[in-house]
């Protein structure tokens, strides 16, 4: 998270607020659209229904012409 300059405080925020859910690329994983300090993201997470969490894969902006 360091890297993309986000906290967990924001993470969570982010996830609170999504705009919009797909299925991803990958098998089992979603992809959750939100904004974060006025840009489009996106959190690719998985869901552990076992354990009944939601583990987060990845998050990253997306580009402008992603929107």
């Amino acid at each position: 998270m360091v890297d993309r300059r986000f906290t967990e405080i924001d993470l969570r925020r982010m996830l609170e607020n999504a705009t919009g859910l797909r299925r991803d690329i990958v098998e089992g994983r979603w992809a959750i659209r939100t904004r974060h300090r006025t840009r489009s993201w996106e959190v690719i997470v998985e869901p552990d229904f076992a354990e009944r969490i939601l583990i987060v894969i990845t998050a990253y902006p997306l580009e402008p012409e992603e929107k």
